[in-house]
C-alpha cells in the first residue's frame, strides 16, 4: 500500500500552514516508531509539507483515518501516486506549471535513498513521477511565460509600485525561490539588487549572476535602508525581520513606505512590521496571481491530464511486475540451487578436471536460463493481466 498524508497551500493559509506542518512531522514521528516504517519519502516546500509511505500494514492506514480532517489530507494507492504525477507536472503547484517542484521532489527522492528509507516501490515511483514531469514539460506549453514563484512575486511588487525601475532590490536568501526572485528582477531596470544570505558564497554566487552585490548576513542591518523593495525566502526557522529591527532601521534614507514579501515557510517577517506603514505581502497573496495563471494554462493542463492518465497506466503495470519479482527470484534460486548440486555430483564423477567443470558450468547455465526465461515472461504476463488465479498456483507448486 501506498500512503500520502500532506498539508499544503489548498486547504491552509500560510498562518495555519506553518503550525499544521509542525504537526504532520510530530505525527509522523509518532507513526514511523510505533509501526517501525522503513520506506518513506518526505517532501517539504515553502507551501506543502508531505509524506509518501510504502508499507503492507492497513492498520496503519485506518489509524491514519482517525486524524483525518479539513486541514490533513490521506490518500493511498491510486489517489496518492496520481496525486504525485500531477505534482510533479505542475499542477498542483500554487503557480501552475512552475518548475520548482520538479527540482525539489528530485531532491526529496534522493535525500531519502542517502538515508536509506526509500525502497524498491518508492524509489519506482519517484522516478516515473519525474519522468511525468518532465514529458509533460516537453510535450505542453504548461511552463512557458511568467510561471514562478520568483516571478509571481515581482509581478505582485510591480502592482503595489509605481515603477520597479531604478529601484533597489534586497534579497534575503539565496536557495531557490532566492533564486528565481532574484532572476526575475533582474529582467527589469533596477538601481541595484542585493543578495543576504547565511552562507556568503552562495549570496556571492548569485549576486554575480545578476550583477548585484552580495552583502555579509551579519551586515544586513547595514543595508535594510537602502532597499526600496525586501523579498524574503530563507529556510530559517525564526524570525528575519522583526518589527523592532525594520523600526530602528529602514526609515534612515527618510523614504516612502517599502514593500516586503515573505515567501517563506515558516515566515521570515513578523506580522507586525505593518504598524511602521510598510506593505507587506506572504504566499497567500500570490493566489490571486495563481488563478490568473490557472485560467491561462486550461488548455496545456487538460494536454498534461492526458499525458498523466497515460504514464500511470503504465505505472500500474510496472507496480504488478513488481509484486511477482519475489517469487520469481525464489524460483530463480531454487533452480541455482539445483543447478548447482547437480554440477558437482558430475564434477565428481569426472575426477574434477578443470576444463570439464568449466564446461560443465557454462552448459547447466545456460539450461537454467533457457527454462526460466519462459516462466519468467509468463508470469510477468499474469501481473500485468491481473491473473491472480495463476499466480496463486504458481506459488502453491514452487511451495512459496
Amino acid at each position: 500500500m501506498i500512503i500520502n498524508i500532506r498539508v499544503d497551500y489548498t486547504i491552509a493559509k500560510i498562518e495555519s500552514l506553518e503550525r499544521l506542518s509542525s504537526e504532520l512531522n510530530n505525527l509522523f514521528n509518532e507513526i514511523r516508531n510505533q509501526f517501525n516504517i522503513q520506506e518513506y519519502v518526505q517532501i517539504s516546500t515553502c507551501n506543502r509539507d508531505e509524506y509518501y509511505i510504502h508499507t503492507d500494514l492497513c492498520s496503519l492506514y485506518n489509524l491514519l483515518l482517525d486524524y483525518a480532517s479539513n486541514d490533513l489530507i490521506i490518500e493511498y494507492n491510486d489517489s496518492a501516486i496520481i496525486h504525485l504525477l500531477r505534482m510533479t507536472s505542475g499542477l498542483e503547484s500554487m503557480i501552475i506549471g512552475e518548475d520548482q517542484i520538479l527540482g525539489q521532489v528530485k531532491n526529496s527522492l534522493n535525500q531519502s535513498k542517502k538515508e536509506g528509507h526509500c525502497g524498491k516501490v518508492l524509489e519506482t515511483l519517484f522516478t516515473k513521477a519525474i519522468h511525468v514531469g518532465q514529458i509533460v514539460r516537453n510535450k505542453t506549453k504548461i511552463n512557458q511565460g511568467s510561471i514562478s514563484i520568483g516571478s509571481a512575486a515581482v509581478d505582485l511588487a510591480g502592482r503595489y509600485c509605481d515603477d520597479l525601475t531604478h529601484k533597489c532590490v534586497l534579497v534575503i536568501g539565496a536557495g531557490k525561490t532566492g533564486s528565481l526572485v532574484a532572476k526575475a528582477l533582474s529582467a527589469k531596470n533596477l538601481k541595484a539588487i542585493l543578495v543576504a544570505n547565511r552562507t556568503y558564497y552562495r549570496a556571492v554566487k548569485l549576486a554575480k549572476d545578476l550583477n548585484g552585490k552580495a552583502i555579509l548576513f551579519d551586515e544586513l542591518n547595514d543595508h535594510i535602508c537602502e532597499a526600496d523593495l525586501i523579498i524574503s525566502a530563507t529556510n530559517s526557522p525564526h524570525l528575519i525581520l522583526t518589527k523592532e529591527r525594520l523600526e530602528k532601521y529602514i526609515y534612515e534614507g527618510g523614504k516612502s513606505p517599502v514593500i516586503l514579501i515573505d515567501l517563506a515557510n515558516p515566515r521570515d517577517i513578523s506580522y507586525d512590521v505593518v504598524d511602521l506603514n510598510v506593505k507587506l505581502f506572504n504566499i497567500d497573496d500570490l493566489r490571486g496571481i495563481a488563478n490568473e495563471n490557472k485560467k491561462q494554462r486550461e488548455k496545456e493542463s487538460d494536454d498534461a491530464e492526458k499525458i498523466i492518465l497515460e504514464e500511470f497506466k503504465l505505472l500500474k503495470s510496472s507496480f504488478k511486475v513488481i509484486e511477482v519479482e519475489g517469487l520469481l527470484s525464489k524460483i530463480r534460486m531454487s533452480m541455482e540451487d539445483i543447478r548447482r548440486n547437480e554440477t558437482k555430483k558430475a564434477i565428481s564423477k569426472i575426477n574434477s578436471i578443470y576444463d570439464n567443470e568449466k564446461i560443465i558450468n557454462a552448459l547447466s547455465k545456460s539450461i537454467v536460463n533457457k527454462i526460466f526465461h519462459n516462466i519468467s515472461k509468463n508470469i510477468k504476463k499474469s501481473a500485468e493481466n491481473e491473473d491472480h488465479e495463476a499466480i496463486e498456483l504458481l506459488k502453491h507448486i514452487f511451495n512459496d
